[in-house]
């Protein structure tokens, strides 16, 4: 294991690690609830969230509390107003009988009441536990019964019914709806939102508000986090309000308003919008989208849902956002779209990216370029930015490895995406490319405070040989690193070494510090002729392609790659009306039609072509259901369970295995 953060880098590198204790307001170390009680302080005027109308039936609204927005629009809350809410939450609670240490979970999906309520249980001295608003009744029962949860907030009757359906098997002495309840009036342990700010109004004196914020410490538990699950059981993470302190002044550093910035550089200050859509039961969103945000002074906007987005950019125009590198793809598909809308457009769209990338890659422009991109700016990236919202600065990409080529064409196009990295039990950033010098296709380097190392012992000798820089499995230490897992010794055993903790990701440092993810360690596949195999790669090759709109490369212990496959069926109709091709009415026998899978298999081979013949997918079959969270094959965070898609497609995997000639790509 080789130590590879000496000698770091000089310039903004080194201006930040000196930057902050005494010379920035947020930097600092408090519980969670003193930093949201320290900022309200310095931002009592400005706008603290916005909340969109027509979308829920808001317990806060029939209260009285707040007023209601307009359908399709959002309404502002100011600091003060948002500090009235959180205080007479926080006091409701402990009149409900939560007490310093409590376990309380939050079963809901992104919205402004998810961030009051998580705010006013740690000003109250709870801790919070996250349950994912996909999650069916046996998981809810695992997240609440596994941390002992004595209470949960959910969003609505729906949520709360997956609640009851095992409630005899819980112990819970109430359960609160963010939204109106319309029914268990009979229940004095159901309660909405609104009769707990209710219960708390009158008896959030600032007195017992300072006693029960001096009931918790730092080095206190502040939330249970549960990882996503790819790989069976979810781990609860214990993050202490040190270790997300930690990483708020971590990240603050790197991307906050440090003095040395250039003036037009884009920073997270006091002021900015925020759009947030990721789910907060993630620590992602969490720390970044929400803490961060907050501690900052900033303005955070909630989305509909993560399929409005784009509706709702338009309407907000915030100057940032988190998402992750599917949201991304998402984007660059809608452009395509709208691109093949005529053969004209679609010639010019493809010049204007390939313009793009190359502007991304130089270091000088000539005059020759420089008058094609303005030409390319006019017709094709100028409409993007439109769209993204005029004011839109900072992009964060997390939660997943961004293809390089996205990532270089949207830096091309004006639209800088910073990839980061991290995980649950960092709390989560252990790194993010600078705004000042972001480097496509990397991770940019360690946070300041953050340590990594690299255990080689696991790689292939070719692995090694590969790699320009220190490469292994990524080993992380710092004050934002967990101290394990929520009653499990052995699998907290597992993970840590020393204070060291085992990410389970290879990863490869450059000689500038900057760090470029390869693998999850357990998701290379083994081929049966022992050649190592990153699926990873090969997957992000597609990111770019309008015909494919998902794709897992299998083949563990095979003889060779193959994948399965979701078409993009829209793309696959108007391809069809295009060359009058009849199409079968199911999605299921559209998979089945040989003319639709030759079609596809143009794109295989063309990224095919970027892979060793080892590396290569010799045959896959698609597959008619696209991978989401609610059908449990993508985790809340995006991320493919292989092992239910592999279980989901047993029968086509075994078709393709059982064919004993392999599939040669097509010639070009």
């Amino acid at each position: 294991m080789v130590d590879t953060t000496e000698n770091l880098a000089s310039g903004w590198l080194e201006a930040e690690q000196q930057y902050g204790d005494n010379n920035d307001e947020v930097i600092g170390m408090s519980t969670l609830g003193r930093l949201f009680e320290g900022s309200t302080s310095r931002n009592r005027d400005l706008n603290a969230q916005l909340y969109k109308g027509g979308v829920y039936e808001r317990s806060l609204v029939s209260a009285g509390v707040i007023d209601a927005s307009p359908p399709g629009r959002y309404s502002p809350l100011k600091y003060s107003d948002m500090q009235h809410i959180v205080h007479n939450l926080a006091a409701g609670f402990r009149d409900c009988g939560i007490e310093s240490g409590d376990r309380v979970g939050i079963f809901a999906s992104t919205r402004m009441e998810w961030a009051q309520v998580d705010l006013a249980l740690q000003v109250a001295g709870a801790v919070v536990t996250t349950v994912y608003a996909e999650s069916s009744p046996q998981q809810v029962k695992y997240l609440l019964d596994n941390p002992g949860a004595t209470a949960v907030i959910v969003e609505n009757e729906t949520l709360l019914e997956r609640v009851l359906a095992v409630e005899s098997e819980l112990d819970l002495s109430f359960i609160v709806s963010m939204d109106d309840l319309f029914r268990y009036n009979d229940r004095d342990d159901i309660m909405s939102l609104g009769d707990i700010h209710k219960r708390g109004e009158g008896i959030a004196w600032p007195l017992k508000l300072e006693s029960w914020l001096n009931e918790r410490d730092v080095d206190d538990l502040a939330s249970i986090v549960y990882t996503s699950g790819t790989t069976g059981e979810p781990k609860g993470v214990k993050l202490t309000h040190k270790q997300i302190r930690s990483n708020i002044n971590q990240i603050r550093k790197r991307l906050g308003p440090r003095p040395d910035k250039p003036p037009d550089l884009p920073t997270v200050e006091q002021g900015m919008t925020f759009l947030s859509f990721l789910p907060l039961a993630h620590v992602f969103e969490r720390t970044a989208g929400h803490f961060l945000m907050f501690a900052s002074g900033v303005t955070v906007a909630y989305a509909e849902s993560p399929d409005t987005v784009a509706d709702d950019i338009g309407i907000v125009k915030p100057n940032a956002a988190t998402s992750v590198p599917r949201v991304y793809e998402r984007i660059y598909d809608s452009m395509q779209e709208q691109a093949s809308e005529s053969s004209i457009k679609k010639r010019i769209f493809n010049w204007a990216v390939g313009i793009a990338r190359q502007h991304n890659q130089m270091e000088n422009h000539g005059s020759i370029h420089k008058m094609k991109y303005s030409i390319a700016n006019r017709l094709v990236y100028s409409n993007v930015k439109d769209q993204l919202g005029e004011n839109l600065e900072i992009f964060i990409s997390g939660g997943g490895s961004l293809s390089k080529d996205l990532a270089e064409l949207f830096g091309g196009m004006g639209i800088p995406i910073a990839e980061g990295y991290g995980l649950t039990e960092t709390a989560p950033v252990v790194c993010v490319n600078p705004l000042e010098d972001i480097q496509a296709g990397t991770l940019g380097p360690p946070l300041p405070g953050v340590e990594v190392a690299f255990d080689d012992s696991l790689l292939e000798e070719e692995q090694k040989r590969g790699a320009s820089g220190e490469i292994g499995e990524l080993l992380v230490r710092g004050p934002n690193v967990t101290d394990g897992y929520w009653e499990k010794p052995e699998a907290t055993e597992d993970a840590f070494t020393d204070e060291w903790v085992h990410t389970g990701d290879i990863v490869e440092q450059l000689d500038n510090d900057y760090l470029v993810f390869h693998e999850r360690l357990k998701q290379i596949l083994v081929l049966s002729t022992g050649k190592n195999i990153s699926p990873g790669p090969i997957e992000s090759a597609f990111s770019t392609s309008d015909r494919v709109e998902q794709v897992m490369v299998i083949g563990d212990d095979e003889k060779f790659v193959s994948a399965l496959i979701v078409p993009n069926f829209e793309t696959v109709e108007r391809w069809a009306d295009r060359n009058h091709i009849y199409l079968p009415e199911t999605r299921r026998e559209i998979c089945q039609n040989e003319r639709v899978s030759q079609w596809i298999l143009e794109d295989v081979d063309t990224v095919n072509e970027q892979f060793e013949p080892e590396e290569q997918i010799k045959m896959f079959e698609l597959v008619p259901e696209e991978w989401t969270p609610e059908n449990d094959l993508l985790t809340p965070s995006m991320k493919k369970k292989r092992r239910n898609i592999l279980k989901r497609y047993a029968g086509q995997v075994d078709r393709i295995y059982s064919e004993h000639e392999e599939r040669a790509p097509t010639p070009n």
